[in-house]
């Protein structure tokens, strides 16, 4: 008898439980401000997650990849790199991927929802905020009343744009507008190189950089129903589907003396710019993107 004959007669012999495998779907969570650190939260960008996002589609005999997703918004470049990184392999490893929004997916979180093939929400997330903020605050006259002389020195006549305490210049603003001009255009590429037909409402309605509820995203086009992961893929793969949860990143105990803060200036699709140094402005500003959904 050959090796495969006798492993079907011992297969016979075994419980069915034993013996039969059942679909498996590994599970990624992707959740808080993109590209924003907190003293007690790692940042979620593409550096703190690939490892994960490689172990997830790297599973034998995964049947499809599921993804949580939770976020705000935040840094433009790490949401597209995020998104990027999730559709290259599930071109590669040839799989399906299924996300689900939960509190919010909005501005770069629905960014990383669009990774999915199809997306899925509860009928109370926010879902949406589909366009580019950049923000900051102005102190040309507070040094002369406290006494402070600030002296910058520049090479190039930009340099200094949008420095805090010197007074705003039209020319800056309106570079910084056609910059955020180009970043939302992708934005807007993207969303409608994914959702495509499913749109049903014309661009100066979804691309404004409003917000909805899930059951308003459904009839927009922009998610494709409303449901939770686990009822979902136990109506695609049955209920006996297994689930393998994948952790990324990691908690602020483990970073241990490490300093946190906001990585390197950019436009956002959520609520604050980046380039603070201290943790307790870096808190707030991810609090911040939080707030603007009401959460």
């Amino acid at each position: 008898m050959s090796d495969n004959g006798f492993l079907d007669t011992l297969k016979s012999l075994l419980p069915e439980r034993w013996t039969k495998s059942h679909p498996l779907v590994p599970v990624l969570r992707l959740s808080g401000p993109i590209g924003i650190s907190s003293p007690f939260r790692q940042e979620l960008s593409l550096p703190t997650v690939a490892a994960a996002i490689d172990k997830a589609f790297g599973m034998r005999g995964a049947k499809a990849i599921a993804i949580q997703i939770n976020s705000p918004g935040g840094a433009a470049v790490q949401s597209t790199l995020i998104h990027k990184r999730i559709r290259a392999l599930a071109e590669e490893k040839d799989l399906k991927v299924y996300t689900f929004c939960e509190d919010v997916a909005a501005s770069g979180g629905y960014m990383l929802s669009l990774a999915g093939d199809e997306i899925y929400a509860d009928q109370s997330s926010i879902v949406g905020s589909i366009g580019v903020i950049a923000a900051s605050f102005g102190f040309p006259g507070l040094l002369e009343k406290i006494g402070v002389e600030r002296r910058v020195y520049t090479a190039g006549e930009s340099k200094d744009t949008l420095d805090p305490f010197l007074p705003e210049k039209q020319a800056d603003v309106d570079r910084i507008k056609a910059i955020q001009v180009d970043v939302h255009e992708a934005f807007i590429n993207m969303v409608k190189s994914r959702r495509g037909d499913k749109l049903t409402k014309p661009d100066d309605e979804l691309f404004t950089g409003a917000f909805w509820s899930g059951k308003t995203a459904v009839e927009l086009g922009l998610i494709d129903g409303l449901s939770d992961l686990r009822a979902k893929m136990r109506e695609v793969f049955g209920e006996n589907v297994r689930f393998k949860f994948v952790s990324s990143g990691g908690s602020w105990l483990r970073r241990g003396k490490k300093s946190v803060s906001s990585s390197g200036g950019g436009f956002e699709f959520g609520q604050w710019p980046q380039g603070f140094t201290a943790d307790l402005i870096s808190a707030v500003e991810a609090r911040a993107l939080w707030s603007r959904f009401g959460l």
